[in-house]
C-alpha cells in the first residue's frame, strides 16, 4: 500500500471555481435587473417622495454657501435646523480650503443629526 503524504486540493479548487462562476453570473443578473420578477399589485399606491439634495460649499477663502447662496456660519446653522434628518446633503469643499472649516461644517451636520451626506470629489 502506498503512503499518502500530501492532500490533493485540485478537486477543491475545481469546486470553488464552479461556485465562483455561479455567483458571478447571478450577481450580474441581479445588478442589471434582468431577472423577470412578477411583482404583486397593491390597491393603495403612493409614490416615494425623494427630497432634492441641499448643497453646502466651502470656497478657497473659507466662505460658506448653502444652495449656491453665500451664508455665515450662524445662518448655515439655522438653515440646517430646518432640514429633515433624512435630507440628502452634498458637501463640496475647495481643495485649497482650510481643513478646519471642513471640520466645522461636518460638526454642524453631526449636531443636527443629518446623516445622508455625500462629499463631492473630482476624479483624476
Amino acid at each position: 500500500m502506498k503512503r499518502m503524504d500530501t492532500i490533493n486540493v485540485i478537486p477543491f479548487i475545481d469546486i470553488m471555481l464552479v461556485l465562483l462562476a455561479i455567483v458571478l453570473a447571478t450577481a450580474t443578473f441581479i445588478a442589471e435587473g434582468k431577472l423577470e420578477i412578477a411583482l404583486p399589485e397593491a390597491r393603495e399606491q403612493s409614490a416615494m417622495v425623494e427630497r432634492d439634495p441641499s448643497e453646502i460649499a466651502v470656497d478657497r477663502d473659507g466662505g460658506l454657501y448653502f444652495d449656491a447662496l453665500p451664508v455665515s456660519l450662524d445662518t448655515l446653522s439655522a438653515r440646517l435646523n430646518t432640514l429633515a434628518t433624512d435630507t440628502p446633503i452634498r458637501l463640496r469643499v475647495d481643495a485649497g480650503a482650510e481643513f478646519g472649516r471642513f471640520v466645522t461644517v461636518v460638526d454642524l451636520l453631526k449636531a443636527r443629526g443629518l446623516q445622508r451626506v455625500s462629499i463631492i470629489t473630482q476624479s483624476p
